[in-house]
């Protein structure tokens, strides 16, 4: 019988929507006030669904202790009290955008690369506040 098991983790960022390869103007009619520097925080929330056939002798998909080193190292480690545009090499200027959309489909990679065998990733959710999120499945 296959089950699924979701973690919430946490994580304060700054993050700028600008192209570096636009002007200010256009970077600002395109983006408004989000184009702005610095650039504005978010308390992130990633919520991480792990699936797979659920152990007879310890009732679990996996040890949870793993999956919350994963999340710790892959998730609140690189993203915590960053600014996205400047400090993750894969959302910075001159590459994407970072939005939820892209942060999601990074920590999918990232996340089910280190997944043991048998379990699978079935969804990365970010939610950027209670009224945004950006789901990643790896289609």
């Amino acid at each position: 019988m296959a089950v699924s098991l979701s973690r919430v983790v946490g994580f304060r960022a700054l993050h700028r929507m600008y192209r570096a390869d636009w002007s200010e103007a256009r970077n600002r009619d395109v983006f408004g006030a989000l184009a702005d520097p610095p650039g504005h925080p978010h308390d992130y929330r990633c919520v991480v669904t792990v699936a797979g056939p659920l152990d007879p002798g310890r009732g679990m998909i996996m040890d949870l202790a793993a999956l919350d080193r994963i999340l710790d190292e892959e998730v609140v480690r690189r993203f915590d009290g960053r600014n996205l545009n400047e400090d993750v090499p894969e959302v910075a200027v001159g590459r994407r955008l970072p939005t939820c959309e892209t942060i999601a489909a990074h920590l999918f990679a990232l996340i089910s690369a280190r997944l043991p065998g048998g379990v699978r990733l079935e969804r990365v959710r970010i939610l950027e506040d209670p009224t945004l999120y950006a789901d990643c499945t790896g289609d």
